[in-house]
């Protein structure tokens, strides 16, 4: 848990249900060392590399009728970037033209971002503060954040201030593996599939030639 992310998540109402079961002391004693720090924490070599990793997150942003609003982003592998030691942003695809959360940021640019890597049983949480930028206000930075090899088009970029952050724990995680995982366990099995296919064609050869 970084310095600052108890001042963010711990309000009264948590606090008050952290008293009730025990742990309002130990996050007290969190949000405490994070009230007496200033400034923002800086992503440490460990989340830089998870998030430059990574091939989704989930976004969540706030409207201006008070609900929260969570969608899925997602892209090729590495598609999030990590600019400087408080920044993240990736392009942002062409969805279903409803632009939520682009409109939900425009009118409150505080986000949070769950990142999880399925196959590894890890999850980090993310506050921060996200602004939308377009070609046209920053061509240079579009294109650093684009993939020529992906097949999509890119419509603006996302870019987050990191505040704090957390990682999780891997309780409840259910492990799933993308076929880019799958395929170094894969790859010998089809070999050694193909090897067994080609002997069989041998042998059942070899067994016709003799019943002739």
């Amino acid at each position: 848990m970084s310095k600052h992310y108890g001042s963010i998540a711990f309000t009264g109402d948590v606090r008050a249900v952290q008293s009730e079961h025990g742990s309002e002391a130990f996050y007290g004693r969190k949000l405490a060392a994070g009230k007496a720090s200033s400034g923002r924490d800086p992503l440490t070599g460990e989340e830089k590399e998870y998030l430059s990793e990574r091939d989704g997150l989930f976004l969540a942003s706030v409207g201006e009728t008070g609900w929260p609003y969570v969608q899925f982003r997602g892209g090729p592998r590495g598609f999030v970037r990590v600019l400087d030691d408080h920044t993240i942003g990736w392009a942002d695809f062409r969805g279903n033209l409803q632009y939520i959360s682009t409109g939900n940021v425009n009118g409150d640019d505080r986000v949070a971002i769950i990142a999880v890597d399925y196959a590894q049983r890890r999850r980090l949480k993310i506050f921060g503060h996200a602004r939308i930028v377009t070609a046209e206000q920053d061509a240079a930075l579009i294109q650093s954040l684009s993939d020529s090899t992906y097949d999509a088009v890119v419509e603006r970029a996302v870019v987050v201030g990191v505040d704090a952050y957390d990682w999780n724990c891997p309780q409840h995680i259910t492990p799933r593996f993308t076929l880019e995982e799958l395929e170094p366990a894969l790859a010998p099995l089809r070999s050694e599939l193909s090897s067994l296919q080609a002997e069989n064609a041998r042998l059942r050869e070899q067994l016709e030639r003799a019943g002739a």
